[in-house]
């Protein structure tokens, strides 16, 4: 192939990082903003819906009232780092244990002791599983409820 040749194939750098503060007064960063995820399990879309839903249950009344504060900007950087940190992590892991190995070699490589480990322990598979599909910490829309328990719409 040529050097200038555009369907040669690319290797790309992935990067896990974040920003230290995801916030200043009036100024929210969450995901894709706050972060980089690689693209091993798919759940960089899991984690942003769930940072909006965090974002949203604890800002929702104070920007009704027009008294966002930095500390509850920062309230929403608190709830969503550690899970932010925990899947970074495993993402790293899997990318040096598992992934690199295999990329790495020109013969047929023996599966991780992790990989192995899930292969004999079927229940054990669940832990990956929710990882991915739930996350470290899944968030869920905060309904506020009348006096009657019914669901209250809000009307801006």
């Amino acid at each position: 192939m040529r050097a200038d040749d555009s369907t040669a194939p690319v290797q790309l750098t992935v990067v896990g990082d974040r920003l230290s503060r995801w916030y200043r007064p009036g100024l929210l960063c969450i995901s894709d903003a706050a972060y980089a995820m690689s693209p091993i399990g798919g759940v960089g879309i899991n984690l942003a819906i769930q940072d909006a839903v965090a974002a949203a249950n604890r800002l929702a009344l104070p920007l009704r009232e027009r008294r966002v504060t930095p500390g509850d900007l920062h309230d929403v950087q608190r709830r969503r780092e550690l899970p932010t940190r925990v899947t970074q992590s495993l993402q790293l892991f899997v990318q040096r244990r598992v992934i690199s190995r295999v990329l790495a070699s020109q013969a047929p490589v023996r599966p991780a002791f992790v990989v192995r480990l899930l292969n004999r322990v079927p229940w054990l598979r669940r832990i990956p599983a929710l990882l991915v599909g739930i996350g470290v910490r899944p968030e869920y829309i905060q309904v506020p409820l009348d006096e009657h328990g019914h669901p209250r719409l809000v009307v801006a």
